[in-house]
């Protein structure tokens, strides 16, 4: 399977993508994977999850201004509609995801 852009990642047709923009050397990130597994598996279908290493992908961290890790960054049809930083809990995500969750 050819790897994707990250405009064609991001670009999920009626499906909103959260990309989770974390290292692997950083402590609050690995606190966050659980919690993405949780909303995605609550989500089934509906929202898809990717994560973006910023030290593999520094063109793309800077483009969406990037400054601190873990940042969560939900996309719809493309455009950011909603951004958090640091270590989020699974409910503020899910009230993020409300409003596009389910809809085209």
């Amino acid at each position: 399977m050819p790897r994707k852009s990250f405009p064609e990642l991001i670009n999920s047709p009626g499906m909103p993508v959260l990309v989770d923009f974390y290292a692997t050397w950083c402590g609050p990130c690995k606190t966050m994977a659980p919690i993405l597994e949780q909303v995605a598996a609550q989500h089934g279908g509906k929202l898809r999850v990717i994560k973006i290493d910023v030290d593999k992908n520094q063109a793309v961290a800077q483009q969406y201004r990037v400054q601190s890790i873990p940042t969560l960054i939900l996309f719809h049809q493309g455009q950011p509609v909603w951004r958090q930083a640091g270590v989020v809990p699974a409910a503020q995500i899910t009230q993020a995801l409300q409003p596009f969750v389910g809809k085209n």
